[in-house]
């Protein structure tokens, strides 16, 4: 199965809508908030400053620049209209916000427009990362600043043995709604190709134990997956959703995946 995040546009109403969720149920997630304020504290926003977030699903990380003291206007993209109506229907106290749904390999907007890029866990999911890239440097003006935090969706695991029969929930969610799961190794060669220097480039390790509320939606996204496709029965499906609510009750759930983030700049002087 490919990666439903890039089609996400003719996608199921109903797949969409669970998506829109765990999006949420991520972004209140106090490590993965930890994760966000730490990489957005490395970005140089001038005062007054235009940013755009490419591929912003529900617009949890756009709400959060937008509380930025420097940040001026935010715009949040995303090819899903669910997402996007979404976006605009939790977007309760910002004024400054602008949801538009759009495509990240053709960017709607004049050359050299915005000061910051973002891009949260959305180029793995794209089928052309490298004009996405390419469409970023073009619409940031000269000193602008590109921001990639990205999962490093190879290193994802529920196992706590060799053979771990939750593992398989992995394996399924990475085909299913990972493109490309090793991409956030590659952010930085993908920067400099799209011609920006790079600044800083760092790895966030995160785990869920006790309270797994993201975590434990790919053991059941996974698990759904395998049963909708055939290759394991309901009863199974059902089966590893509940050793890992076991394991939960228990004290002996783990899991764990590496993010990555990049902090790069357009070259003074370069209009693209």
């Amino acid at each position: 199965m490919s990666d439903v995040y890039s089609m996400i546009e003719s996608a199921e109403p109903d797949l969409v809508e669970r998506l829109a969720d765990v999006l949420e149920v991520r972004a209140a997630n106090s490590h993965q908030q930890e994760m966000l304020a730490s990489y957005l504290a490395e970005i140089d926003f001038v005062p007054d400053a235009y940013v755009i977030e490419i591929g912003c699903g529900t617009g949890a990380v756009t709400r959060r620049v937008a509380a930025h003291p420097n940040v001026y206007r935010v715009v949040g993209i995303d090819a899903s209209p669910i997402f996007i109506h979404k976006a605009r229907a939790l977007n309760t106290a910002q004024m400054k916000i602008t949801f538009e749904q759009g495509d990240a390999h053709a960017l709607a907007f004049p050359d050299a427009t915005f000061d910051v890029a973002i891009f949260h866990t959305t180029l793995c999911h794209l089928l052309d990362p490298e004009k996405a890239m390419a469409e970023a440097f073009r619409i940031l003006r000269p000193g602008g600043r590109l921001a990639i935090f990205e999962g490093d969706y190879a290193s994802m695991t529920l196992a706590t043995s060799l053979v771990d029969p939750l593992e398989v929930c992995v394996h399924a969610l990475r085909e299913s709604f990972i493109r490309d799961s090793w991409l956030g190794r590659r952010t930085p060669g993908l920067a400099q190709k799209s011609g920006f220097i790079v600044e800083c480039f760092r790895s966030h390790a995160y785990s869920e134990t006790t309270s797994p509320e993201y975590m434990l939606t790919v053991v059941d996204r996974g698990a759904d997956t395998l049963a909708a496709s055939g290759r394991i029965g309901q009863n199974l499906a059902e089966a590893l959703k509940e050793e890992a609510r076991r394991r939960i009750h228990l004290g002996e759930f783990f899991s764990g995946v590496t993010f990555t983030s990049l902090i790069a700049r357009k070259e003074e002087g370069n209009r693209g």
